[in-house]
């Protein structure tokens, strides 16, 4: 029987038919269905579990941080929406929920005011993923060198033409396309944000417990690491304030 059956298998898979679901697929469609019935906890530990051995990617850390906010731990819930911003920084889902979590946590601090084009200019940076800029490159790229070939080898005066301004609005393009690309590249591998997950923790004036208390925190706030000293990072806060927290006391995003 195991002989045939395997025959059989074998013949739906050539057709098509019969597909092996992986490890990583059962294990999120199992987190899928806890989720949808109110088992977060369970969720969580599937989300979790694929995320280690599988690897990541937006839509894990998306549904890992609503599991989280049903759960009531906002700070879990905030560090995993930031960490599938950085995957997918042009989702309003993602973007939504994250402000959700954050009108939950205690500490609501302002940032500060960026100038207009420093502000347009990341938001046009974040409307697609680093990948898709990436794509969206190559393909400028490849549109550029055809107007190059317009512009030198056609005979009629308006294609040269048509090629010359073309191609320089897509030279530029492909400009700002990389620098978009590598923005988001630089974030994705040099993480300095971090989430602060004590429940309270007090902001100190230098890198060890007799520094002087600046301030208290608590947990779900984010903050950005500037530098490291020993067991210690100092932080930078959305409004501007500095100062130094201890390792336990955040993850980093």
């Amino acid at each position: 029987m195991r002989n045939i059956s395997k025959k059989i298998i074998g013949i739906f898979m050539l057709c098509g038919i019969y597909a092996p679901v992986s490890a990583q697929e059962a294990d999120i469609k199992a987190a899928e269905i806890a989720y949808t019935s109110e088992q977060y906890d369970r969720a969580i530990e599937l989300y979790e579990s694929v995320l280690k051995n599988h690897g990541d990617s937006y839509e894990l850390y998306y549904n890992l941080g609503n599991s989280y906010y049903k759960t009531g731990k906002m700070a879990h819930a905030i560090l995993n929406y930031e960490r599938a911003l950085l995957i997918k920084p042009g989702d309003g889902d993602i973007r939504f929920n994250l402000e959700m979590a954050k009108q939950q946590i205690v500490d609501k601090i302002e940032p500060l005011q960026e100038f207009f084009l420093t502000k347009w200019f990341r938001s046009v940076q974040n409307l697609i993923s680093v990948d898709s800029w990436a794509t969206a490159g190559i393909s400028c790229f490849v549109l550029f060198i055809c107007c190059l070939v317009l512009f030198f080898f056609s005979k009629w005066m308006r294609l040269k033409k048509i090629g010359f301004y073309l191609g320089i609005l897509l030279f530029v393009a492909v400009i700002f396309i990389n620098i978009f690309a590598y923005n988001q590249k630089e974030e994705l591998v040099n993480r300095n944000g971090a989430i602060i997950f004590s429940p309270t923790v007090t902001i100190k004036s230098s890198p060890d417990n007799s520094g002087t208390d600046l301030f208290v925190l608590h947990e779900g706030t984010k903050v950005f690491i500037r530098s490291t000293v020993g067991d210690w990072h100092e932080i930078e806060f959305e409004n501007g304030n500095i100062g130094w927290i201890n390792k336990k006391d955040i993850m980093v995003i």
